[in-house]
Formats: C-alpha cells, sequence, structure tokens
C-alpha cells in the first residue's frame, strides 16, 4: 500500500485535508544534482539507464517532498522503438533525420514488442519503486498519438507544425495509418508500464492546440480516447491537452480520471465546462515560478481556492522551465502543504 496516497485519493474525488502536489518536468533541468548528471550522460543515454532514469525520477523527491513522482522519461521513446530515428540536439532539441512524409515512410513503421523494444523503461519503474518504497505514488506517461505524429512528421520542433497538418490535410489515409499506429504502440506501452508497478498515467498532448476543435476531434481526440478506454479498468488516467480548453466538455466524457488545465484556461472556466464533477489538475504558468516566493505562495493559495481542495490536484499549467530558482519551486510546494481551508 502506498503510505501517501493523497494523489491517489484526489484523482478518484475523495475528499481530501489538502489537496496533492507535483509538478510536471519535476525530475530534470532546473535541478543542480539533475546537472551533474546531464554532464556526463546525453539525454537519451539518462533515459535508457535504468539507474539513471531512477535516480533523477527521486531527485525532486528527496529535495521537495511532492506527492508523486514521474519517471524520467521521454515521449519519443515511442517513435525510437517504432523504427524511427530520434536524435536529441543540445540546444535545439528533437531532432528526426528521416520524417514521414507518405505511404511509403508509414509502411516502414513498426508496430514494436514494447517489452523488449522499451524494457529499459520497465526496468526504470521497477528501479524507481525500489527506491520510493511505497512512500508515494509513481506516474508513468506517453505522448499523444497526434504529437507524437507532429515530431514524426516534422522532423523537429515547431512553431507551426505545418508539415505534420499537410500530411493529415492532404493524405488523411496516411496520417490515420501512421496515429493508429502510434496508438496501438502507446496502449501496449502504458499497460506495461503499469504491469511494471506506476500507479498512475498520463497522456501529454502537447500540441493538441495546435488544431481546431474539429481537426483535434478527428486527429487527435479519438485516438485519445482509445488509449483511455483501453487503460481506465487497470490505472488512473490523466489527460492533458495544451491549448485544449475546447475540448474540455468531451475530454469531461471519456472515463478519464482526472484533466489538465494549462494556464491560459481559468479555474471558473475549466470547472464550468467539465461539468465540475471531474478532478482538474494544473494550471500555474510555469513563468510564474519565476516571481519572489512570497508572490507564489500568495498566488498558489489563491489558486487552490478558486479550484477548491478537492477533486483537484495542484500543478503547473506546463513543465517547469530550466531557469526556476530551486527556491522557488520549494516555495510552490510548500504553499500546497501548508494549505488551510
Amino acid at each position: 500500500m502506498i503510505k501517501n496516497d493523497l494523489f491517489l485519493r484526489a484523482l478518484k474525488g475523495e475528499t481530501v485535508e489538502r489537496p496533492p502536489v507535483w509538478m510536471m518536468r519535476q525530475a530534470g533541468r532546473y535541478l543542480p544534482e539533475f546537472m551533474e548528471i546531464k554532464k556526463e550522460y546525453d539525454f537519451f543515454t539518462r533515459c535508457q539507464t535504468p539507474d539513471l532514469a531512477s535516480e533523477i525520477t527521486v531527485q525532486p523527491i528527496r529535495r521537495y517532498g511532492m506527492d508523486a513522482a514521474i519517471l524520467f522519461s521521454d515521449i519519443l521513446v515511442i517513435p525510437q522503438a517504432m523504427n524511427i530515428e530520434v536524435q536529441m540536439k543540445p540546444d535545439f532539441g528533437p531532432y528526426l533525420p528521416n520524417p514521414i512524409r507518405n505511404q511509403k515512410d508509414v509502411d516502414a513503421v513498426i508496430v514494436p514488442d514494447v517489452n523488449v523494444a522499451l524494457d529499459y523503461v520497465m526496468q526504470a519503474i521497477k528501479a524507481t519503486k525500489e527506491k520510493l518504497n511505497d512512500e508515494i505514488p509513481l506516474i508513468g506517461f506517453a505522448g499523444s498519438p497526434w504529437t507524437i505524429l507532429c515530431y514524426c512528421v516534422q522532423g523537429q520542433g515547431s512553431k507551426t507544425f505545418d508539415k505534420a497538418k499537410e500530411l493529415c490535410f492532404t493524405q488523411p489515409v496516411v496520417a490515420h495509418q501512421l496515429l493508429q499506429k502510434i496508438t496501438d504502440t502507446t496502449i501496449a506501452y502504458l499497460k506495461a508500464k503499469v504491469k511494471a508497478g506506476v500507479n498512475a498515467v498520463q497522456v501529454f498532448d502537447s500540441w493538441g492546440g495546435m488544431l481546431s476543435p474539429t481537426d483535434y476531434t478527428e486527429f487527435s481526440w479519438k485516438y485519445i480516447q482509445q488509449i483511455i478506454d483501453a487503460l481506465k479498468d487497470e490505472t488512473p488516467v490523466i489527460v492533458f491537452g495544451k491549448g485544449c480548453w475546447f475540448a474540455l466538455g468531451d475530454m469531461a466524457k471519456s472515463g478519464a480520471s482526472a484533466l489538465g488545465v494549462d494556464w491560459t484556461c481559468s479555474a471558473r472556466n475549466a470547472r464550468y465546462l467539465t461539468g465540475g464533477n471531474i478532478t482538474l489538475q494544473g494550471n500555474f504558468d510555469p513563468a510564474r515560478l519565476l516571481s519572489p516566493p512570497q508572490d507564489i505562495k500568495r498566488m498558489v493559495t489563491q489558486m487552490i481556492n478558486e479550484f477548491g481542495k478537492d477533486k483537484y490536484v495542484v500543478n503547473l499549467g506546463h513543465g517547469i522551465l530550466p531557469n526556476v530558482p530551486v527556491d522557488n519551486a520549494r516555495a510552490f510546494i510548500d504553499a500546497v502543504k501548508e494549505y488551510k481551508s
């Protein structure tokens, strides 16, 4: 049994003494102890070495004592396992030298045996569970199929993902084949993660907000719904769609345990759009962690008051920024732990 199960209770919608707190991207780039590891090992070595991944996962827990850990990994381990080359270039980000642009390219993409291709992730989960010693839950995650497609087709990060959209709008059959392959792999991957020991999973739809509501339904949401349907009876599923406030109504009916909200959607609107019955997670602007610590504490308390302490998980509205001072991150976590309703 997990000793601190506040996060899992909030996902079930139970009454809690205070909301749980964790931060997206909490394992990593803003922590000095992470930077020491980064000096020695490149990005995918860190992901693919279970001892390193588990150490990075627990670093923020040792420092701040969040209510949940999230496994250090990356959404792009999925395309790597699917026979798509992915590099992580320093000061550039993801780079895919052979982007997918046509039927022939999609035909070469495989649906792998995740227990072989991504065994290192399962080993990292087991190593992390040992280190956590059932103190807090561990979250596993994956990118949404649409978000993965964006990188696979664009070949790198983008402000518009115009090539990804072009594939969807000019070769929809090809796009849907690729999306389905990614979905099938993701479902198998998340199920394997649950078997390996994670206590909840989160789907990151980082680029969902690039699509119109109609296109979102066709090219993103219906694939996320497949993932929820396949996993919801095995583990709580959190869905975070950045810029996807327009889909919150559909998301609330999906069977997901919780929905992430970014900082552009107010607590009031998020509760209204979701019908007020589902657990919400978010939505502090990550850049606001650059504010003075006393301001952070005041804003966090206000945010909890606006969302309400129940059916709520305190988090950022996207991943923590690399330049956030460690004391400011501490102020964010402490404000939640000290919260009195």
